[in-house]
């Protein structure tokens, strides 16, 4: 426990401070404290405060993955503003890229880009900070911040002290890792470090992005290149968040065991679906399971809420009046993809606390 207060920093703590604002959902209850940090002083400053106040505390980013409750939270909430951006080069082909975890994602995929250095090109116009990525595994267009993770500098409220962990550390599987499941609340991201090439990236890619790159007739491949066709993707897909209150996709692709998905394959021939790294265990469109269920650019009057003409993976709050009303909405297209299918989606954006 942190019992010593000796404050660095001037701190500012909001009260009763409406958390419809830190959610893209723009959903939710009140916290009952709020402050924003912007270096590791000010961090370990709130935290001191928070167990000053015997408080419960929550460190977030944008909120462009998580919906609050109703209920608020009755703690502090952190915003995390603390910036940072340096480049270490081992040889004139790899590099190391230094990220604050309150650097803007997609600014940070673009200063990569912009040096040519290739990794996570096809992790652009994903919103979000820099520090929400290890958490989620953020993954798209066949890259996961996994693959070019290098370190995650935290602070570790139980040793009361910045560590290092390794990625091989982060026990990092689709859409998750240690921060979200075995040590959620453990730790506070300030940063990430991430291993990328001075290179073009090579084919084959992703599904998807091949299917544009060969539409466009883009067969000079560069890091610039593959985001732009990324950033075209999904800006006909998805919904800007700033202007359309959303929490991108709202359910996983979900992963079954060769026999069902034989048996899946035997009535739906179209199923879209991909290979995993477990030769016995299939991938499959989330989207694709939903829009046969019935709920394609369906708006629902009971809740206010909708899903995406584009995409029905992504869930939009029309006129919602409570998170209630959302779960009560996703609950409606999980009972029917179940019906249908046999399968239960599960959540991807966190319920918070």
């Amino acid at each position: 426990m942190l019992t010593q207060i000796s404050y660095t920093t001037v701190m500012q703590f909001k009260t009763n401070v409406s958390l419809q604002n830190y959610s893209t959902m723009r959903l939710g209850g009140s916290a009952a404290y709020l402050t924003e940090v912007s270096s590791r002083s000010e961090l370990t400053d709130a935290l001191r405060w928070a167990v000053s106040k015997q408080l419960p505390v929550i460190m977030i980013g944008s909120g462009s993955n998580i919906i609050w409750k109703d209920e608020g939270y009755p703690g502090l909430v952190i915003i995390n503003k603390i910036l940072r951006y340096e480049v270490f080069n081992e040889d004139t082909t790899n590099y190391y890229v230094t990220i604050g975890a309150g650097e803007n994602w997609d600014s940070a995929v673009e200063r990569m880009v912009d040096a040519g250095l290739s990794g996570a090109e096809a992790l652009s116009l994903i919103p979000g900070t820099a520090g929400a990525t290890p958490i989620q595994n953020v993954g798209a267009y066949g890259q996961e911040i996994a693959d070019t993770l290098v370190t995650v500098e935290v602070y570790d409220s139980q040793n009361n002290s910045f560590i290092n962990i390794r990625s091989t550390d982060c026990n990092f599987g689709y859409r998750t890792s240690r921060f979200k499941t075995t040590d959620k609340g453990r730790f506070f991201i300030t940063a990430v470090t991430l291993h990328l090439v001075h290179d073009s990236p090579q084919p084959p890619f992703y599904a998807g992005l091949e299917k544009y790159l060969t539409e466009h007739q883009i067969t000079e491949f560069t890091p610039r290149i593959i985001r732009q066709a990324v950033i075209d993707i999904r800006m006909h897909k998805l919904p800007d968040p700033n202007q359309v209150a959303n929490t991108g996709s709202f359910f996983e692709n979900p992963i079954v065991d060769d026999g069902q998905f034989t048996q899946l394959l035997s009535t739906y021939s179209d199923l879209p679906h991909w290979p995993t790294d477990d030769d016995r265990r299939v991938k499959l469109s989330a989207a694709w399971l939903i829009e046969q269920s019935g709920f394609k650019n369906i708006h629902d009057s009971e809740t206010g809420m909708a899903t995406w003409p584009a995409s029905p993976l992504i869930f939009i709050n029309e006129h919602a009046k409570s998170t209630a009303d959302l779960l009560k909405f996703k609950q409606k297209v999980k009972a029917a993809v179940k019906a249908k299918f046999s399968i239960d989606l599960e959540q991807e954006p966190e319920i918070l606390p």
